[in-house]
């Protein structure tokens, strides 16, 4: 296999507006947990190897519990998961794969009934984000681990 182009070298500008995005993400007032659980389960959906490994490494780092973390794929059927927890794991299901003639208004409802429109915003930009992210990594063929140093992920004893 050819080594693939650095997308971020290649259009820094365009890199460096989408990395601020994803940093203003971490500010947006959602619990840093829900976020780790989100950008995970959009990483597994699109079989994102380097953003899986990284977002468990993160995760780590801030405290989430393994078994947590081995049960995001089967969240449907784990007791680990709060309500919010389990809504935003759905909403970010729905928003990665967009059902075939949309949201269906009832699992619309399900997500307001657990956050306001505020936090459904924040948490749906969220979703955005990760998906984006995991689309060039698949799209440029990262690696698994091959930035751990730079984003200081050595520190989850995971490496």
């Amino acid at each position: 296999m050819s080594q693939r182009i650095d997308y971020a070298k290649q259009a820094p500008e365009l890199f460096k507006k989408y990395l601020d995005f994803s940093l203003a993400l971490k500010k947006s007032g959602l619990e840093p947990g829900l976020q780790h659980l989100v950008t995970l389960r959009a990483s597994q959906l699109n079989g994102c190897a380097f953003c899986v490994d990284m977002h468990v490494k993160e995760a780590r780092i801030h405290g989430e519990r393994e078994l947590r973390l081995h049960h995001v794929a089967i969240w449907h059927e784990s007791p680990l998961f709060s309500p919010r927890e389990r809504a935003a794991l759905a909403w970010t299901e729905m928003l990665t794969r967009l059902p075939v003639g949309g949201i269906r208004e009832a699992d619309y409802q399900a997500a307001r009934d657990e956050f306001n429109e505020q936090e459904l915003s924040a948490l749906s930009f969220a979703i955005v984000g990760i998906n984006g992210w995991n689309r060039l990594a698949i799209g440029f063929a990262a690696v698994p681990g091959s930035m751990d140093k730079a984003y200081g992920l050595e520190k989850s004893g995971l490496v």
